[in-house]
């Protein structure tokens, strides 16, 4: 059971890594594993995600009236910009779920069929953690110093979309590989302007966010249903929804960041970052965390 000071702690190094092309998820899991926290646990999954749901609100209330202007500023262009949240959505679940379902059939081959094999069972493995984080800062600095004077174009095609969508797929099963750094790089590699790809690169994750949520909420009903006889309580959710909080002002921070690094040209800072985080995970692992 997690206590009162280590969900704030969870929630606040989300909220601040979430929206940051830092992986989130690698950070809250090592923060985990420094608290002894399992990781892969569905209370925990849970958390994670509704700690997503946190910083999916923060992006709400940061971006809206940039998609006001842009994205919603009539009807034609409303069209144009479902269109391309479709395209990139369909395509990240299809990828996302073949991943997803591939990985987990090689853990259950790995354990012989014996017992139930869920991709939440990477989780725990810091040297995989290490490796989405070096992926990432590979593609981050590479985006960041081809796009450093470019100004990019405004208009988002179905060919960018497509790409933003398989490369956000990629993304989903692995902690490390950040959804934010790597769409928003890809897309700087297409040639889009900052400012309009970073407010398409979140629109996808609040679309994201709710399906993911829902997708953890079915494993903690259906683990606590293996495991325990009693009903859940609202005692079940309630650390998540407070880390919620938390995670909502550590995001608004985190865009406030980002966006001013983004559009000054020093996205290759994550990239940087990315590659000394990936060596202090490994060491964990080497270790024994």
């Amino acid at each position: 059971m997690m206590t009162l000071p280590q969900i704030i702690i969870l929630a606040i190094i989300q909220g601040l890594a979430e929206l940051l092309p830092v992986s989130s998820s690698a950070h809250v899991i090592v923060a985990a594993k420094l608290m002894r926290l399992d990781p892969t646990l569905p209370p925990f999954t849970l958390l994670l995600v509704m700690l997503h749901t946190g910083t999916m609100f923060a992006v709400i209330v940061y971006f809206w009236r940039t998609w006001k202007r842009t994205f919603f500023s009539s009807k034609p262009q409303f069209v144009e910009f479902a269109k391309q949240v479709i395209i990139a959505t369909v395509l990240t679940g299809i990828i996302g779920l073949g991943l997803k379902f591939g990985i987990e059939a090689a853990i259950k081959h790995h354990h012989h069929g014996v017992g139930k094999a869920e991709i939440e069972e990477l989780f725990g493995h810091l040297e995989l953690l290490a490796a989405g984080l070096f992926a990432a800062g590979v593609l981050i600095l590479i985006s960041g110093l081809r796009s450093e004077k470019q100004t990019g174009r405004e208009s988002i095609s179905t060919t960018d979309s497509a790409a933003i969508g398989i490369i956000q797929g990629i993304c989903l099963p692995f902690r490390g590989f950040s959804r934010s750094g790597s769409t928003i790089s890809v897309g700087l590699l297409r040639g889009i302007a900052k400012v309009r790809l970073e407010a398409f690169s979140f629109a996808l994750a609040v679309v994201l966010t709710p399906v993911v949520v829902a997708m953890e909420g079915k494993r903690l009903i259906s683990h606590h249903g293996e495991t325990s006889s009693a009903p859940l309580g609202m005692h079940d959710f309630l650390p998540s929804l407070l880390g919620m909080v938390f995670s909502f002002v550590g995001g608004l921070i985190a865009l406030a960041i980002l966006s001013k690094l983004l559009e000054r040209g020093r996205w290759w800072i994550f990239g940087i970052y990315c590659f000394v985080a990936a060596g202090a995970v490994f060491w964990m692992h080497h270790v024994g965390f």
